[in-house]
């Protein structure tokens, strides 16, 4: 299947669809997948036909991260760490700065660098059996820095730390206590509900809407760039550990990883 049939795009009455298309892999994401969710909010961002974007995924699940089996090939030593995170912050900077709200419509699978993407959208709606977890310690990974931004900004440092620490596993009722999802509803009327709330920006002047959301993402996420560069080390370092090979090698192997902290 190619790049353009695994996300499809569509607009109508001045709403898009995004849609990730990659079911037998619970819509995991590619490195050039990664490359073109950044392309296409980027344009979906100044097309004068669009008001609201919808971000959701097809096959009963929302996205399941990162594509882990092409990850010795793309994601192999601390160089290809840095060109892959760079791929993953594009995509989630270009929906985080997208001029147009957007908004996450969840089922199922929400995990990884999907967590990742559903955060970096402005609202987040989930059916109650959602599920959502960040595998990273379990492969010795640093979750990107962008995606740990926006954790932090939606849930606080406390469960932040938690769900990073520990990668466990967060339904929809327990996502919502702690703010990382906005409104939950019976998957029968998932479409329903997500249908109401874009209906609610009809009114809503977009300019207001555009610019209230690029002063709230400045105010919570600009960080300078020495400090940027820094956390961005961290994250090369795991990348270029003996414990992320074990990690990716146990993750694919379904075992649990033997880590030694080097």
């Amino acid at each position: 299947m190619s790049i353009e049939n695994k996300i499809n795009v569509t607009i109508e009455n001045k709403i898009a669809t995004v849609t990730l298309n990659n079911p037998k892999s619970k819509n995991s994401v590619s490195l050039e997948m990664w490359k073109r969710l950044a392309s296409i909010f980027e344009e979906l961002s100044s097309a004068s036909n669009v008001r609201v974007i919808l971000f959701t995924g097809s096959g009963g699940n929302f996205c399941s991260g990162a594509d882990i089996s092409e990850f010795g090939r793309v994601r192999g030593n601390s160089a290809q760490v840095h060109a892959y995170e760079q791929a993953v912050d594009d995509a989630s900077e270009s929906i985080l700065h997208c001029k147009k709200p957007v908004i996450a419509m969840i089922e199922g699978y929400c995990i990884g660098g999907g967590m990742g993407l559903a955060m970096a959208c402005d609202f987040r709606i989930a059916t109650l059996d959602a599920c959502f977890f960040i595998p990273a310690s379990r492969m010795s990974i640093v979750y990107g820095l962008r995606e740990t931004q926006t954790l932090l900004a939606l849930v606080g440092l406390t469960q932040a730390k938690r769900i990073l620490y520990l990668g466990e596993r967060i339904y929809t009722d327990t996502a919502k206590e702690i703010g990382l999802v906005d409104q939950s509803t019976p998957k029968s009327k998932l479409i329903e509900t997500t249908t109401n709330f874009i209906r609610l920006f009809e009114p809503a002047a977009p300019l207001t809407v555009s610019g209230s959301k690029e002063i709230l993402n400045r105010l919570t996420f600009d960080i300078n760039k020495e400090t940027a560069k820094q956390l961005l080390a961290v994250i090369q370092e795991a990348g270029d550990s003996e414990d992320y090979q074990e990690g990716r090698l146990a993750f694919s192997e379904k075992r649990l990883p033997n880590f030694k902290g080097k």
